[in-house]
C-alpha cells in the first residue's frame, strides 16, 4: 500500500503541471493535534497566490473523490520557499555552491547548526561538505537533521 505522501503526488501532479509549477515535497504532519497534508510547489520565477489557490481547489475536489486519508486534515497548498529544504540527491547537486544552513542531531564543536556554502555532495553515501568561512566540514547523512538553503543580504 502506498503511503499518503506518494498518494497525494500522483493525484496532484496533473494540477501543479496544469498550474506550470513543479511539485518539490509534500508532507502528511501531525501538529498540535492535528494533521496536515501539506503540498509544496516549486516553479520559475516564483509560485503566487493564484497558482496556490488553482491548485488547491483542485488537488481539494480529487482527494475527496480518492478518499486516500482516513479521519480529518487541513491541505495546505504553497511555496516551497526561498529557505526550502534539501532532500533528494537532486535538490543537493541543483543547489551547489549555493548557501545552507546544516542541522546536526549531535553537536559538534559544541554547536549543532553550521551556516555556509554547499561545495560538495556525496551521492553514493549522502554526505554533504559545507564551507563556513575557510573551514570544510563534511557530514554524513546518519548525522545531518536537516539542510535548507538559506537566504543572504
Amino acid at each position: 500500500m502506498k503511503k499518503v505522501t506518494e498518494l497525494t503526488a500522483e493525484l496532484a501532479a496533473p494540477a501543479i503541471a496544469e498550474q506550470g509549477c513543479t511539485l518539490w515535497d509534500v508532507e502528511y504532519v501531525k501538529e498540535a493535534g492535528t494533521w496536515y497534508l501539506r503540498v509544496l510547489l516549486d516553479k520559475e520565477g516564483g509560485v503566487d497566490i493564484l497558482d496556490c489557490e488553482a491548485i488547491s481547489r483542485k488537488l481539494d475536489v480529487l482527494l475527496d473523490e480518492a478518499d486516500p486519508i482516513e479521519g480529518s486534515y487541513t491541505l495546505e497548498v504553497g511555496s516551497a520557499g526561498a529557505e526550502r529544504t534539501l532532500k533528494r540527491p537532486s535538490d543537493f547537486i541543483r543547489y551547489l555552491s549555493s548557501p545552507v544552513l546544516v542541522k546536526l542531531y549531535r553537536n559538534l564543536d559544541g554547536r549543532k547548526e553550521f551556516a555556509g556554502h554547499l561545495t560538495a555532495y556525496d551521492e553514493e553515501s549522502g554526505a554533504v561538505t559545507v564551507t563556513v568561512g575557510s573551514q570544510a566540514f563534511t557530514f554524513e547523512k546518519k548525522d545531518v537533521a536537516l539542510v535548507r538553503l538559506r537566504v543572504e543580504f
